[in-house]
């Protein structure tokens, strides 16, 4: 082996081990962060208390000028007991991952799409690194909380704990998924404390020209209202829209039958702007015409909100009529008005013979004479009421006809609803974001919505894997037809078989469109790192084990993922591999040890850096070190089982050929696998020959 000379001596900083209590293993620690960010501000505001950092409220209201207010001062707002730990368990970080599954996917190598089998809860968490501030859309359609549907009964202590055993995925068959009903004493409390810690990750993937729509009835309209101003700012609503779901009511209907639901709209802040509309002029409107072409007539009173005189006082003064007689605006309920225009732009108008008057029940009347241009477009914004969208009959139609079945889904919403909100809201290549995506129909519409304008629009849709019962007469249908598929009786699993036959439907109809139609599927998973769990009965087997850092049953690409998750890089980063081999290897194959040694001896260099082997991993030279490139070079991952002594150097400087190769803007990291090391002096070496090499960033999992 040929080592550098002073290598051990130059080493400035040590490969440090990833553990399961590393901050780069979890989700962002937003608890750590606000601290941090109070401490650069306020350093006076943090002491010590029983349990660690603490913030001094007496010195916070001495801050603000709060002379009076004392902590048990009662406050405007929503408040519900168990508000604070909800707040908490959104700041609580994830020590979960996502393990790929690109056997359920489709266009695994390309795609830009995403399908999470999880709970949306620990999914945002885990999603906060690669993906905060990046969200130009979410749509959520949760749980109205009618006595019928699921509400998440989250686990403060361990809700990776909790999620696999509500879905099965230990002990024997999971925990029965119960609803919510009136006669709980938590009721609107539980339902609370799902969606507050979603709702405070959610805001933080938006970027911020971003926006949410979130679905929902009557029995909690109040309170969704009420936590979005929580949570985005009462300034940020943007208001509450009434989707029309149907026509006519049912028996079900205590009262009124009840044909609408809501639709609540927030902003992310001041950066977002409401995307209008863009009509054509209708050329049969313009019905009128005379020297100058085809006009209509506008009035130039005021109509609807704000046209009394005292909404715009400038507004209101007298025009001279065709009898010579001062005109004055009415308001619409016959009280004093006011025109559209002030009076600088009415007498441009009127100097530019674009007012014309009109006799209506004995009174003249003032219009604007406005021309057809063809080239001219208007602005239309979304009605507050949407009539337009379909109703849950569209939804059900669409889903009957892509499965060929009816009723897989209960009341699904039309894909037009949600395609509605992404035309006006997204550019062609923003992220849309569903947390609670049920039957996909999210998804649907973004691929709608990129073939219509070729689009690149991607969507993220997380949902749970939540069983289906073929007992359950609403379920059956559902759990037949995953039967049928030879799949898992899951939600999740009808999910992404819309999302296969949508993708293709739409391929069918629009063949020259060569947009992304697959998607990745990823299922929420324990960490791939092993925790320090030791058995106090069994201690010397707990030490054993634990040698190797990384649990025995998950495979190079679980880790990978996990890498990407924990180091803030997009699911969907291109990688690059190379399998690298000694040039050792194959001379042997050509003459044997002796004639290896005396080639060594003629050309030591030769044998100090690998080759790339272009077959694939399968056809891989014995001993071998298969590298990843992700990201276009700003993380290489090595994690061989085995790093003998020998491969150090070749490996080290292959690693920076290839780093040369790349030319990655930033900084890169390079990640090994801690056991794959014969011991502390070739770890030492290799990180030593990165770091002269300008790869200073070295880690081991």
């Amino acid at each position: 082996m040929y080592f550098v000379p002073f290598v051990v001596k130059k080493l400035p900083i040590p490969m440090q081990k990833l553990t399961a209590h590393d901050p780069e293993t979890k989700s962002p620690d937003f608890a750590a962060a606000n601290i941090a960010a109070l401490r650069a501000l306020f350093p006076e505001l943090l002491t010590e208390g029983q349990d660690g950092v603490a913030v001094n409220l007496d010195v916070l209201k001495q801050l603000v000028g709060d002379k009076t207010v004392t902590d048990a001062e009662e406050k405007y707002g929503l408040n519900w007991h168990g508000k604070r730990r909800a707040r908490q368990l959104a700041l609580t970080p994830s020590t979960g991952t996502l393990r790929p599954c690109p056997e359920d996917s489709v266009d695994w190598d390309t795609t830009q799409n995403l399908m999470i089998e999880g709970d949306n809860l620990e999914v945002l968490k885990l999603l906060q690194k690669s993906y905060a501030g990046k969200v130009k859309l979410i749509y959520i359609d949760p749980p109205y909380n009618t006595g019928k549907d699921f509400v998440y009964p989250d686990n403060f202590q361990d809700n990776i704990k909790n999620y696999l055993e509500l879905t099965g995925q230990t002990g024997e068959g999971g925990k029965k998924l119960s609803s919510n009903t009136e006669a709980s004493g938590r009721f609107h409390t539980d339902w609370l404390n799902m969606m507050y810690p979603r709702l405070k990750l959610a805001r933080n993937l938006l970027r911020e020209d971003g926006v949410i729509f979130a679905s929902i009835e009557q029995t909690e309209l109040a309170n969704l209202l009420k936590a979005f101003d929580d949570v985005f700012g009462e300034e940020n609503t943007l208001g509450c829209l009434i989707w029309r779901k149907k026509e006519g009511g049912g028996m079900a209907d205590a009262n009124f039958a009840t044909e609408h639901e809501y639709v609540v709209a927030y902003r992310k802040g001041e950066a977002f702007v409401w995307g209008d509309e863009s009509i054509e002029q209708d050329e049969s409107d313009f019905a009128r015409s005379d020297e100058k072409g085809q006009y209509k007539l506008v009035k130039l009173a005021k109509w609807g909100n704000t046209a009394r005189r005292e909404d715009r006082p400038s507004m209101y003064f007298g025009i001279v009529d065709p009898d010579g007689n001062p005109n004055y605006p009415v308001a619409p309920d016959g009280s004093e008005g006011r025109w559209r225009v002030g009076r600088t732009r009415f007498d441009e108008l009127l100097n530019g013979s674009l007012v014309e008057f009109q006799k209506r029940d004995g009174k003249w009347v003032p219009y604007e004479k406005i021309y057809f241009d063809p080239a001219a477009v208007k602005s239309v914004k979304l009605r507050s009421i949407l009539y337009e969208t379909g109703g849950t009959a569209v939804g059900t139609n669409e889903l009957t006809e892509l499965f060929g079945l009816k009723d897989v889904f209960q009341n699904p919403k039309p894909t037009k609803l949600i395609s509605s909100f992404s035309f006006h809201n997204t550019n062609p290549d923003a992220i849309v974001l569903d947390f609670f995506a049920g039957s996909g129909t999210t998804g649907h519409s973004v691929l709608n919505q990129n073939a219509a304008d070729d689009g690149t629009r991607r969507y993220i849709l997380v949902q749970l894997p939540e069983s289906l019962s073929p007992d359950n007469k609403d379920q059956k249908v559902a759990a037949d037809y995953c039967d049928k598929l030879k799949k898992p009786r899951t939600i999740a699993e009808l999910t992404k078989e819309r999302l296969r036959r949508a993708g293709k439907k739409i391929r069918e109809e629009n063949p020259l469109f060569a947009g992304d139609l697959g998607f990745r599927v990823f299922k929420l998973a324990s960490s791939n790192i092993r925790a320090w769990e030791p058995d106090r009965d069994k201690l010397a087997e707990t030490l054993e084990a634990s040698i190797e850092h990384l649990k025995t049953d998950r495979t190079e690409q679980d880790i990978l993922f996990e890498l990407l998750l924990k180091l803030g890089l997009d699911l969907c980063v291109p990688i690059e591999t190379r399998i690298f081999y000694h040039e050792k290897h194959e001379a042997h194959e050509k003459g044997g040890d002796q004639k290896v040694e005396a080639m060594m001896s003629l050309h030591p260099q030769d044998f100090r850096a690998f080759r790339v082997f272009r077959g694939s991993a399968a056809e891989s030279p014995e001993g071998s070190h298969t590298v990843h490139s992700i990201g276009g070079g700003s993380l290489l991952v090595c994690l061989s089982p085995s790093i003998p002594q020998a491969d150090v150097e070749p490996l080290a400087l292959g690693l920076v050929a290839w780093h040369k190769e790349l030319k990655p803007a930033g900084e890169t990291t390079v990640v090994f696998r801690d056991s794959a090391f014969a011991d502390d002096v070739a770890k030492t070496n290799l990180t030593a020959i990165l770091h002269q090499h300008g790869l200073e960033t070295v880690r081991s999992l």
